[in-house]
């Protein structure tokens, strides 16, 4: 080997040595910088007629591993999915309080039923009275805080959302910027790790918020694709886009760099923003759901127990609910007997109205009954009444009065009471109703398929998505004007037009319109706006029966105290109605009868039917009892996600601990390459001074 060899290859031996050293000095200097990832150097040996003639830096490279880097992406995403949910199913079960403290919301039920239970024992007591009113009230204003402060919390999550993706956004654009500088100091041999970490630390913040794909580029850089494979960023950022809606599921959109100009929609599996849009749209509104279920059927016992009782002396004027019927359709399918009794201020009966709707008569002081028909029953009604008391039906509410004073109680017939919808006369019209509501809960219509739909107007707009939340479709369907609600439900299920791909809607014997997804592709609906209308003013299809999350995630918030009541704690109502006195007789409500106000203590043991609310199924149950599930619901649904989120942030960790010993700066590892190194450029240095030396003798002897 000539002397100029062995002066070249000393050379590349130093030059390698230094890189070497520069190398180690950098990882040293970065032992404690959060994010670094140890450089490595790449070397080689320079061949020449298939002798070594030193040695070549082929690459500066990040000790990166690959399946690593991916587990802990994917570690990351699910910490963050986790973390949202337990934070904000934690704040969701403080808004209740804690079952076993005297301030929580399921106790101030139980209040309600022991204030009803210390009146039956001072019926006369306004006190009792009033104190049982305010239990009442607390009740319903703490359902309204729960359910207003549940939405706050979705609304936040909206807000959450719309942040994180415009953080991704701005992630994505820097991600694919650094591409650009990683590929041409590649290609120009220069150092590229720099690049390549700040793009590191900006796909784990990536993989944080949402779950991604990561893949290498040729030229160097990464292609960051989306779970199904949308290419996010690599060959241009795309821009994703948060669908929002106060009625519908949210859902996520992706414009894609070089794909087409209408936007794609993106799911995503995992991430803060999985999270943020599981609690958004599924876990917050079952939650809101079922407390309104809760707090309808509590109110509808309390109801049923006030309107099969009277005040003493009865009210001049029963004002009822609104329906959302009119009356020709209120009163169709009603069967059974009940009674009207005007009564003075002596509780004496001064007229009585019976009523059998199964034989169609009203009878009038025990004469012969008279026959009347839906259309015309209001006014066969008023011909009853005979001057002494009028009714009206309006806005699909039903109104008896007394004249001259005399007042009104309602009692249905002990064998073959009056029943619509599994309610007694007047509880269906809400004629002597506790707590009054402005919706439509529990949407028990009693309309049956046969019944005309009432509809003059309007359409509604359903949204159907998938199990991971995507937007599948939406859907518009208008109510067939002049139809039966067979007819409706036919166009709410074609295949054509309707939802019948995917599920089908069903009414209940009670007059309650559900939605079923199919099995093979399960989705859920929620109805983006709806413009339907029942008459004239009256309530669209969604108000009416309860259709999509919005509507039944809101219904908490609608219930308060009668005004009336509230306003005179004596016609609360306590005493039952004796139908074996007479007209004219002995009266028929006495002051010391205090049988309504037990039945208002016990409502809360009677059985009654609970609908499917948020992920609860249909149970057949007391209120009492159903509070208890849902309480134990409530936190057993907290404390899962607590769990979860502690299993992930485990898994998150040991991940990145393994990640980091392989990544991470050794110093012990890095001392010794640094030895190692300098041994070797001081070798090479030597080889050098040798060569010069021999060069210096062989100049000498030529000289």
């Amino acid at each position: 080997m000539s002397l100029n060899a062995i002066m070249g290859t000393a050379t590349s031996g130093m030059m390698a040595a230094q890189t070497g050293l520069r190398v180690t000095s950098d990882n040293i200097a970065n032992v404690n910088t959060k994010g670094y990832v140890r450089k490595t150097v790449s070397q080689s040996n320079l061949l020449s007629n298939g002798m070594g003639v030193g040695v070549s830096i082929d690459a500066i490279k990040r000790a990166t591993d690959r399946f690593l880097q991916s587990a802990s992406l994917n570690a990351s995403s699910d910490s963050g999915r986790a973390s949202v949910i337990a934070s904000t199913l934690d704040s969701a079960q403080q808004l209740f309080g804690d079952p076993s403290d005297a301030t929580s919301f399921f106790t101030t039920l139980d209040d309600i039923f022991s204030a009803f239970s210390s009146a039956q024992d001072d019926p006369s007591s306004s006190l009792l009275r009033t104190q049982a009113l305010t239990r009442v009230d607390d009740f319903l204003s703490e359902s309204s805080r729960i359910t207003s402060s549940l939405s706050k919390l979705g609304k936040d999550a909206d807000t959450r959302i719309s942040a994180d993706v415009n953080r991704v956004n701005d992630l994505l654009s820097q991600i694919d910027g650094l591409n650009t500088d990683i590929t041409r100091a590649k290609v120009a041999g220069a150092d590229a790790t720099g690049a390549e970490n700040v793009q590191g630390g900006l796909i784990d913040e990536l993989s944080k918020m949402m779950n991604v794909q990561v893949t290498p580029r040729t030229l160097g850089g990464v292609y960051v694709r989306s779970t199904e494979g949308l290419p996010l960023a690599g060959d241009g950022a795309a821009k994703i886009s948060y669908q929002t809606s106060a009625t519908a599921t949210g859902y996520l959109t992706v414009q894609l760099a070089n794909g087409s100009v209408q936007p794609t929609p993106l799911n995503i599996t995992s991430g803060e923003i999985r999270g943020l849009l599981d609690v958004r749209n599924v876990d917050l509104v079952n939650l809101s759901d079922q407390l309104g279920e809760f707090t309808s059927r509590a109110a509808e016992e309390i109801n049923r127990a006030s309107n099969a009782a009277s005040s003493v002396p009865a009210p001049t004027t029963l004002n009822g609910r609104d329906t959302g019927l009119d009356a020709q359709a209120a009163i169709t399918g009603m069967t059974g007997k009940t009674t009207i009794a005007l009564t003075d201020s002596g509780s004496v009966i001064q007229r009585r109205i019976d009523i059998d709707f199964d034989a169609g008569t009203m009878s009038v002081n025990g004469a012969a009954g008279t026959p009347f028909t839906t259309a015309n029953f209001m006014t066969q009604l008023n011909a009853a009444l005979g001057g002494q008391g009028n009714a009206g039906f309006s806005g699909g509410a039903l109104s008896i009065s007394g004249s001259g004073g005399l007042g009104v109680a309602i009692q249905d017939d002990a064998t073959n009471p009056a029943t619509k919808a599994g309610k007694g006369f007047s509880h269906y019209f809400g004629l002597n109703d506790i707590i009054r509501t402005d919706g439509y809960s529990p949407y028990e219509t009693g309309l049956t398929p046969t019944d005309l739909n009432g509809f003059t107007s309007g359409a509604m707009t359903i949204r159907l998505t998938d199990v991971e939340g995507g937007r599948i479709r939406d859907i518009v369907v208008a109510p067939p004007i002049g139809g039966t609600m067979q007819d409706m439900l036919d166009s709410l299920n074609s295949r054509a037009n309707g939802t019948g791909l995917y599920g089908v809607f069903t009414m209940s014997d009670k007059g309650q319109i559900n939605f079923a997804s199919n099995s093979t592709t399960p989705v859920t609906m929620s109805v983006v706006a709806d413009t339907t209308e029942r008459g004239v003013g009256g309530p669209s299809a969604s108000q009416l029966f309860g259709i999509g999350p919005a509507e039944r995630s809101t219904r908490g918030e609608k219930f308060y105290v009668s005004k009336t009541m509230d306003a005179d704690p004596k016609l609360v109502p306590f005493a039952k109605l004796d139908l074996t006195q007479i007209v004219g007789g002995s009266p028929a409500l006495a002051i010391g009868d205090g049988r309504g106000a037990l039945a208002l203590a016990k409502a809360g043991d009677n059985s009654t039917a609970f609908a499917i609310a948020g992920d609860a199924a249909a149970v057949n149950m007391s209120v009492n009892r159903y509070a208890s599930d849902f309480s134990g619901s409530i936190a057993r649904k907290a404390a899962t996600a607590e769990s979860r989120k502690d299993a992930a942030d485990a898994v998150s960790s040991e991940v990145d601990s393994q990640r980091q010993s392989e990544e991470g700066v050794n110093l012990d590892e890095e001392l010794i390459n640094l030895t190692t190194y300098q041994q070797a450029f001081n070798a090479s240095a030597r080889l050098i001074q040798a060569t010069k030396d021999m060069f210096d003798v062989l100049t000498g002897i030529l000289g």
